[in-house]
């Protein structure tokens, strides 16, 4: 049964046949994508398509239809704008007190928050998509007085804080580097998320996310979401009707509908990844359906990348961007057939058309 739920999943996440769909459209399907690695991602989210465009993401990400911020986790996703406003006020008080440790940490006060906040909108509502450099730059310029304090770890965590806030997110990307505009310029809406609305807003997050994910546990969804235990429980009951569940292995798994389901080998059969895909992160409790026959030692990853053959973990990867090729280094966790093989060749082709370079595939023996 973890092999057909791998196999499900990967149906749900639309790495199996994606349907027709731009790079907005798996934003929006997924909900959040994380994104802490943007070249990385930028695959997580195409290889959800049925044709790999780098442009694709790239268009959405600079006309703001997508945006990079710091939502459900402490960590960077892709989020539709349609989806940002109430996302980022539902899930965002929770991870607040993350960057509120930091800032503490450096020295800043709620004045002085107060302060640098007024002057970054300033800042970026008369010159946007300026990055994290930048505005720094500009913020110790015009107050010396807190320049040794505006550096490194206490810039990040007020941009985190202002994200969070929904003052600021992301701009159009300068070069490739990321980069922030006002809220207001991206997104518009600020709206308030009271005690009535929250319970209604849990109930939908539920929804999309075991639209997009599942079938998963209500714990997968309280790590993904940074809510508590009873927070997903309630919200899961709350839609209930609109759901399906199982029981298997000792746990309740949700999904929306048993139309997705799919128990034949996936295609294309192989995927290379990184583990901060949503296949992998997008779940705490029940990552094991990856990994059936218990072939990869439990405990910190041992690589960044990993290789997925027909929903399953064979190995780690790690890739080399070169000026002409693109070489993935593949740790097998077992030995791999000759039909494996080939399909990781396959899919080290796909990854390189999208990036145009010429795949190269190393294999080290397990």
């Amino acid at each position: 049964m973890d092999r057909q739920i791998a196999r499900w999943r990967l149906v749900a996440q639309r790495l199996t046949t994606p349907p027709p769909g731009s790079a907005e459209d798996v934003v929006r399907h997924l909900l959040g994508v994380q994104a802490e690695n943007a070249s990385q991602s930028a695959w997580a989210v195409a290889t959800r398509t049925p044709t790999p465009d780098a442009g694709d993401l790239a268009d959405a990400l600079a006309s703001g239809r997508v945006l990079r911020t710091h939502v459900l986790r402490s960590t960077w996703h892709y989020v539709h704008r349609d989806d940002a406003d109430w996302l980022v006020g539902l899930t965002g008080p929770r991870v607040l007190p993350l960057a509120d440790r930091g800032l503490d940490e450096a020295g800043l006060d709620p004045a002085d928050l107060a302060t640098l906040a007024d002057a970054v909108v300033d800042l970026l509502a008369a010159a946007p998509d300026r990055t994290r450099t930048q505005v720094g730059e500009a913020l110790r310029e015009r107050f010396p007085r807190l320049a040794d304090r505006l550096t490194g770890q206490a810039l990040m965590m007020l941009m985190l804080r202002l994200e969070l806030d929904r003052l600021v997110c992301s701009g159009a990307p300068a070069d490739g580097e990321h980069t922030y505009a006002t809220w207001e310029s991206r997104v518009g809406t600020r709206t308030g998320v009271d005690d009535g609305d929250r319970d209604e807003l849990l109930g939908q997050l539920a929804l999309r996310y075991l639209t997009g994910h599942g079938p998963a546990t209500v714990k997968d969804l309280a790590y993904w979401a940074t809510l508590t235990p009873r927070e997903a429980r309630v919200a899961v009951e709350s839609v209930a009707g609109e759901l399906e569940s199982f029981e298997h292995d000792g746990r309740t798994w949700w999904h929306a509908t048993a139309a997705s389901r799919r128990d034949a080998p996936a295609d294309p059969p192989a995927h290379l990844l990184q583990v901060l895909d949503e296949m992998y992160r997008g779940y705490q409790d029940s990552r094991m359906v990856l990994d059936v026959d218990r072939h990869v030692r439990p405990g910190r990853e041992s690589a960044i990348g990993m290789v997925l053959v027909d929903g399953q973990l064979v190995a780690g990867m790690r890739r080399t961007v070169r000026s002409s090729s693109v070489r993935f280094d593949v740790l097998a966790h077992r030995p791999l057939t000759p039909g494996a093989l080939a399909d990781v060749e396959a899919a080290a082709a796909r990854y390189g058309r999208f990036l145009g370079l010429a795949p190269q595939v190393v294999v080290s023996p397990a």
